[in-house]
């Protein structure tokens, strides 16, 4: 029992998503500081948003137990693996964590933390229930907040440094709708009003792309605002260049679910492009 309880508790916490979170706010404090860290900044700043973003994991499945059972019974929750209670505690513990461990940095990312913590439980109490749209948009805004957090970990406010990183977010909004498509028979068993489903994946798939061209276009910010370097640009430009090549294909095929998978798996392994760029801005 203990080692099952214990395997749907890394189930639960999605460590992997660690380094899109805490992962990508290190990096942005690295890149803009020149790579002058130091190991008690560096440790709170990865560590407070990934408890974070497990937290957020975490209330999400105990708000969908319901809809798990039926379309992802292998949740920890609806497999049996950890009980809904334990699931909100482990939740609510990793917000505190979160909280404290942003008040050991300063004021300034403290309140993303408690702004962030704050969304996360409407998204997953109410937002997603009513709106898959805007639920999207709001995971996608989530997501760039990791930029913006970096930047005030080592500043202390935000500026056009961590700004200009931020429309990289809009590429997660494109995928986050690439993915409900992907869903959408799962999603219509327990009525999670989604994008496709209220205006079809045509529609839907032209409005990912939307997001996708708007990302792809604004991604030379940092460069342009002088910054980054050559070196960030040359590589977010090919991923731009990846991300308008899978637009157009998208756009050929609207309607063809094997294209959009293929599709969304290729921006998705696209992304590994963006933590690259950053490294390469604080070793060159």
């Amino acid at each position: 029992m203990a080692k099952a309880t214990l395997k749907g508790i890394l189930k639960l916490l999605r460590l992997p998503y660690w380094l899109m979170t805490g992962g990508l706010s290190l990096l942005t404090l690295a890149a803009l500081q020149k790579g002058n860290l130091e190991a008690n900044v560096s440790f709170l700043t990865f560590f407070s948003m990934a408890a974070l973003s497990s937290a957020g994991f975490a209330i999400n499945d105990f708000f969908d137990k319901e809809s798990d059972a039926i379309i992802k019974p292998r949740r920890p929750i609806p497999s049996g693996e950890i009980s809904p209670k334990l699931a909100l505690g482990i939740s609510v513990f990793l917000f505190i964590l979160a909280l404290f461990l942003s008040s050991l940095i300063n004021w300034s990312s403290l309140i993303i933390v408690f702004v962030d913590a704050v969304l996360l439980v409407l998204y997953s109490a109410y937002i997603k229930r009513k709106s898959g749209f805007a639920a999207n948009i709001l995971v996608g805004c989530l997501t760039g907040t990791a930029f913006l957090y970096g930047e005030t970990v080592g500043f202390g406010k935000i500026t056009v440094a961590s700004l200009s990183l931020y429309p990289i977010s809009f590429g997660t909004i494109g995928g986050n709708i690439l993915r409900d498509i992907l869903s959408l028979d799962g999603d219509s068993k327990v009525g999670y009003p989604t994008l496709p489903q209220k205006i079809g994946i045509s529609k839907s798939v032209k409005t990912a792309t939307l997001f996708f061209v708007v990302c792809a276009l604004l991604t030379p910010l940092p460069y342009l605002f002088h910054v980054f370097g050559a070196g960030y640009l040359i590589c977010m430009l090919i991923w731009s260049l990846l991300i308008l090549y899978s637009s157009a294909s998208l756009l050929k095929a609207s309607n063809s679910l094997d294209n959009i998978r293929k599709n969304e798996r290729l921006m998705t392994m696209a992304m590994i492009l963006i933590p690259l760029a950053l490294i390469v801005e604080v070793v060159v």
